[in-house]
């Protein structure tokens, strides 16, 4: 069946001397994954790549046999082309750590209308903004809303958080944050995009996404942290 559809890049891994598998998740149909014959020949390779990006907006027309193997493209263009992301050191090395944890992240091959659109509107925002030190952790904790593990906040004022259970507790375990971790947890969940102040220094944005990176383990099964993590954390120490 043929599909016209937005998609954002997911992943592309190169197959053999001249092909990639790329893996979008696409607005229609979920997480998909595509073969690109001949991406690396021919006089059009630059533009074929630059496709092909972590976390780019692509237009898509693409046939979707739905038989668990690789899909094909029959049209592919840039839906909105981005101005910095690819190019500020800082953007791409975010998008590249992003798109790993959404690798891990996401499995399923069925609609998810409500993440795509947030995706897209987080990743227009990212594109047009500089002040983005705290971007990727208010994105990975808003993507458990649609993952199905967003902290439940009924009793956010509690001194600490439990990790397995997703919630906020009196009570210290074997699960549960320390008090300055709960403290820094609960300040990224009142944290906005646009909330431009500097509000964690940069020990405090390494504890953070540690808490993240845990928290995702303790609600995905398989997760596993990037292999982009350090250098996200060398690129913003």
């Amino acid at each position: 069946m043929l599909f016209k559809t937005k998609a954002i890049v997911i992943s592309s891994l190169k197959f053999q001397e001249k092909s990639l598998i790329v893996k979008c998740f696409t607005l229609s149909s979920g997480l998909k994954s595509y073969f690109v014959r001949n991406a690396f020949a021919g006089r059009k390779v630059n533009k074929k790549i630059a496709y092909f990006q972590p976390l780019s907006i692509l237009e898509i027309e693409a046939v979707h046999k739905n038989k668990g193997t690789l899909e094909n493209f029959k049209e592919i263009k840039i839906s909105t082309p981005f101005q910095t992301v690819h190019t500020d050191i800082y953007k791409s090395t975010m998008v590249l750590f992003l798109s790993e944890v959404l690798y891990h992240s996401i499995h399923e091959e069925e609609k998810n209308e409500p993440l795509f659109d947030f995706l897209e509107t987080a990743l227009l925002w990212l594109d047009h903004h500089d002040e983005i030190a705290n971007f990727h952790l208010i994105l990975l904790l808003e993507i458990t809303k649609y993952l199905g593990f967003y902290p439940d906040i009924s009793n956010i004022d509690m001194p600490f958080f439990e990790m397995r259970e997703g919630n906020f507790t009196p009570f210290i375990g074997v699960d549960t944050l320390t008090e300055h971790q709960t403290s820094l947890f609960r300040k990224l969940i009142n944290l906005k995009f646009d909330n431009i102040e500097k509000v964690f220094h940069v020990v405090e944005r390494q504890i953070i996404l540690k808490i993240l990176m845990d928290y995702y383990r303790f609600h995905l099964d398989g997760f596993r942290n990037p292999k982009s993590l350090e250098v996200l954390k060398e690129v913003f120490s």
